[in-house]
């Protein structure tokens, strides 16, 4: 009995502790889990912050100067946006962010959130969400009068969720402008809330996105003067032909003043000589049909003395 009661204390105990095995494992199965979230989210951020200094370096340095920049007669124009922020020793990495929340949109209508970048290598991250019915979405940068399209216009439905995304702004400055478009609906009105969130880069992003953009940029320079020389040079031996063209002309047009003037010095002798010989032609045919006055006397006098 005292062997059974042993075993049958021992199968009794037995039971809690198998239940705190049960529990413990479970345990450590969450543990387990929250840890492998944890590292997956980690590694998502990791590759997300990889993704964004590639794109961030691919976009410095392949940074052109816009063509108004590129013909403006101000030196400065050029490298105020190459250098982006002039003074990066108070530089604070601060983001900002818009909210609207239940920001309503006229029927036949439309709604335009504009927002600045300052600080080139900015994230914008954003999240919209519509709460009944739909309308148009869209997104635009606009610098330097040129609108580059970040996302096209689509539809959001309340049943499709909040629509997410990120994008770098790497020229500045540039506006951004996020439209919700209602104009298609002339009976309701629509609500949308929105969350805008521009995250500037670090001040040590900042220093090498400027140097990459200034040596992007010292391409972009040394490129158009090279075609600017190739114009010169151009331009020159065209202006060398053409002064020797216009100096042949000169000559051409100096001989043919003198034959200008002996045409007219011609013309006026022939006229001159027109008018003698219409004159005599008419004191001739005058002589010829009416006689020399000494034969008009002899004729008067013959008469006369017939006369008598």
């Amino acid at each position: 009995m005292t062997d059974s009661n042993k075993n049958n204390d021992s199968t009794t105990s037995s039971s809690p502790d198998n239940n705190g095995s049960d529990h413990n494992d479970s345990r450590a199965d969450s543990n387990t889990n929250q840890t492998t979230k944890i590292e997956s989210k980690k590694r998502i951020e990791s590759l997300e912050a990889k993704a964004l200094a590639e794109a961030t370096a691919t976009a410095d340095s392949q940074y052109v100067p816009s063509t108004s920049l590129m013909n403006s007669n101000d030196p400065l124009a050029m490298l105020g946006q190459v250098d982006g922020l002039s003074d990066l020793s108070d530089y604070e990495e601060k983001e900002s962010v818009y909210v609207g929340r239940s920001v309503p949109i006229s029927a036949g209508g439309s709604l335009e959130i504009p927002i600045q970048v300052a600080t080139p290598g900015s994230v914008v991250e954003y999240s919209v969400e519509n709460k009944q019915y739909d309308f148009g979405f869209s997104i635009t940068a606009e610098r330097d009068g040129s609108i580059t399209i970040v996302k096209e216009e689509t539809r959001m439905n309340a049943k499709d969720g909040p629509i997410t995304g990120k994008f770098l702004v790497g020229s500045v400055p540039c506006w951004i402008r996020f439209k919700f478009d209602n104009g298609y609906s002339w009976i309701r009105e629509k609500v949308v809330s929105y969350k805008v969130t521009v995250t500037p880069p670090s001040s040590d992003a900042l220093r090498v996105g400027r140097r990459r953009r200034a040596k992007a940029c010292l391409k972009a320079v040394s490129d158009d003067s090279q075609s600017a020389d190739k114009r010169r040079r151009a331009a020159r031996d065209q202006l060398t032909v053409l002064e020797s063209e216009v100096e042949q002309l000169r000559l051409e047009l100096t001989q043919k003043s003198k034959s200008l003037q002996a045409a007219k010095d011609e013309e006026k002798w022939c006229l001159n000589r027109l008018k003698l010989r219409k004159e005599q032609k008419q004191l001739l045919d005058d002589r010829l049909e009416n006689g020399w006055e000494d034969e008009q006397s002899s004729s008067e006098h013959q008469e006369a003395e017939e006369e008598e």
